[in-house]
């Protein structure tokens, strides 16, 4: 996913939770000025991929695009959705 929005690790795992099975994967492609332009590019991305943690996925790899694009890198993780309780 290349979102380039503030909130792209919500959107991402928001639309995962509609079209990935459990244990499919992502690709987010995160700019980090787009997220926060006051930031350095790390912290940013630790951010997000807290973010993905927190929103059920695993981080596998994370890799910056340097020299091809400045302050960008990506994500793959697995989608892990939660259990759905029952009612």
């Amino acid at each position: 996913s290349d979102v380039a929005q503030p909130d792209q690790a919500r959107i991402v795992t928001h639309n995962a939770s509609f079209f990935l099975k459990n244990g499919g994967m992502i690709l987010i492609s995160i700019k980090a000025s787009c997220v926060d332009s006051t930031a350095a590019p790390e912290a940013v991305y630790a951010a997000e991929v807290d973010r993905l943690r927190k929103d059920g996925c695993k981080p596998k790899e994370q890799l910056t695009l340097e020299p091809y694009h400045r302050d960008h890198a990506l994500v793959v993780a697995t989608y892990r959705a939660s259990k759905k309780k029952k009612e």
